[in-house]
């Protein structure tokens, strides 16, 4: 008599095996919004803020990183606590959990996986995650390609509805700190900009026809305060300038702007245009009238004060024999 033995068929992923309560798809969502949810709600109205944020400004960094924490806390939350204690806030509120199908823990490798492979289900135009609606083990697509499933368990001793609350409280308050904060940092720089446009608007031209301005009797004096309305850097081409002019004999020289154009404006630094006509010579029998158009770089000194950074000559002066 032969006796024949069936292998037992392995049942961890079969319809036949014993089948654990699943989490329902609102218990599912409730626990995904504490734990992802809300942490994209602030990192969004961070990323947001940056945009208006002066660029890599101390309140950009500051925006930047609180994202980038944000970011981390969530994968902290989602991958590595559920690895360590078997929950993440969400879903011990919920009383939920990622199991196998069997209904034992899931691995780290698993976790992490199951968290990239949700892009699968927002890429299906969120078809993924409404997918547990009518599957029968409420699976969404990451659950069926990392055959995981999420099953209704007894919730930690531990209340993690106070936690929940904290983090909620946490999350507004960092939301509405940093649209404050950027409101007042964002309208304080607007308001400087504006300001120093109207000044630069206001004393440029001013400060172009004083550096250009001088007289043979006032040489000295008038090449002395020219220097001290440039910075530092531009300062000894300016000189260069004045010793070029004394060498080829200087004369009267004045200028008059008579229009210009703010290309530019930051709170340290501006650009315009400048328009200048003027006269050449003391002798009125022999002056020479000037056309000019030049560019003019401003960086504002320690004191407050506009000086000339660079100024490049963008149409050269053309000059006509008085009387012509």
């Amino acid at each position: 008599m032969t006796a024949v033995l069936d292998a037992m068929p392995d049942t961890a992923d079969d319809d036949s095996a014993p089948e654990s309560p699943t989490a329902s798809w609102l218990a599912r969502a409730g626990a995904f919004s504490i734990d992802v949810l809300l942490g994209i709600a602030v990192i969004a109205t961070m990323a947001l803020l940056t945009l208006s944020a002066p660029q890599r400004g101390w309140l950009w960094w500051v925006l930047t990183a609180t994202a980038g924490l944000i970011f981390v806390l969530i994968a902290v939350n989602r991958v590595v606590l559920p690895w360590l204690t078997g929950w993440s806030l969400g879903r011990a509120v919920f009383g939920i959990a990622v199991r196998k199908r069997d209904g034992s823990p899931v691995g780290l490798a698993r976790l992490v996986g199951r968290d990239l492979a949700h892009l699968l289900d927002t890429a299906a135009l969120l078809v993924g995650w409404l997918w547990p609606l009518w599957d029968r083990r409420r699976r969404t697509f990451a659950d069926l390609l990392l055959r995981t499933e999420v099953h209704k368990v007894d919730r930690p001793q531990r209340d993690a509805r106070r936690p929940a609350a904290v983090a909620l409280i946490v999350a507004t308050l960092l939301c509405a700190a940093g649209v404050g904060l950027s409101y007042l940092v964002v309208y304080r720089h607007d308001r400087a900009v504006d300001t120093a446009r109207t000044q630069i608007s206001e004393e440029g031209p001013r400060i172009v026809e004083q550096m250009l301005n001088y007289d043979v009797e006032t040489l000295q004096q008038d090449f002395s305060h020219a220097q001290s309305l440039t910075t530092d850097a531009y300062r000894p081409q300016l000189i260069a300038q004045q010793q070029a002019v004394q060498k080829a004999g200087a004369t009267k020289n004045e200028y008059f702007a008579v229009s210009s154009a703010v290309l530019s404006a930051t709170q340290q630094h501006a650009s315009m245009l400048v328009a200048l006509q003027g006269q050449r010579g003391s002798d009125p029998k022999d002056l020479k009238f000037i056309t000019a158009t030049v560019r003019v770089d401003f960086d504002k000194s320690r004191d407050g004060q506009w000086r000339v950074a660079n100024l490049t000559v963008l149409k050269k002066p053309q000059m006509n024999q008085a009387g012509q």
